[in-house]
């Protein structure tokens, strides 16, 4: 395990869920982030797919001691160092590139990046990353292919996302190469147009109770 593994696997501290959110209103990002923690999900991914991202991260990093705000949806190393900036503890991509690769080495923030096939997952070894993204998870093929790679790749460790929902996280967080799953259906789209904090840390806690077989 490298070192970079260790520190985004500590910062995790045992949580199996990370929430993975857009924001169209910046303004939401403190209380959201408050709820979302106070449910037992500190660290939170906040997607690069809103013009109020960066500064949705900026305010939740900045408002909110309780929660560990990490930016996802990092295409290349301008948004890795504009999401640093704005105060990202970690750094989330659909992919790997030489680009991102270089900007993760040269920081101190940790990078979980993308990989599906044996082969992007061996280069992601290669680039001394061995804590991954798997995305679509369900697109991809799902718990099934997860534990296939298992056999051939037994060192990597995953966060498998996308159409990962309540009903099937656990057949995710059962296997044994699987650190966390990150989903979005602990805070609903219409949940947060709503301010329906109260609602989005019940969800979280549910989420919270569910724990991968590590």
């Amino acid at each position: 395990m490298s070192g970079k593994t260790a520190r985004m696997i500590a910062m995790l501290d045992g949580q199996s869920v990370i929430p993975v959110i857009r924001i169209d209103n910046a303004s939401d990002a403190p209380p959201l982030a408050r709820a979302l923690a106070a449910g037992g999900l500190r660290a939170i991914e906040i997607t690069l797919r809103t013009p109020q991202a960066l500064e949705s991260i900026r305010r939740a990093a900045g408002e909110t001691e309780e929660a560990l705000i990490g930016a996802g949806t990092i295409l290349n190393a301008r948004q890795f160092d504009d999401a640093v900036a704005a105060g990202a503890r970690f750094i989330v991509s659909p992919g790997l590139t030489p680009e991102l690769v270089a900007a993760a080495q040269g920081s101190e923030v940790p990078l979980l990046p993308g990989a599906i096939t044996p082969g992007e997952v061996m280069a992601a070894l290669e680039a001394g990353l061995d804590f991954l993204k798997f995305f679509p998870a369900e697109q991809a093929g799902g718990a099934a292919f997860l534990k296939a790679l298992s056999g051939p790749i037994p060192d990597v460790r995953f966060c498998p996302t996308g159409g990962v929902t309540a009903n099937n996280a656990a057949s995710y967080l059962d296997l044994a190469n699987v650190v966390c799953v990150g989903g979005s259906w602990v805070a609903p789209d219409e949940m947060v147009r709503a301010g329906d904090w109260s609602g989005i840390e019940g969800l979280a806690r549910e989420a919270s109770a569910l724990r991968a077989g590590r």
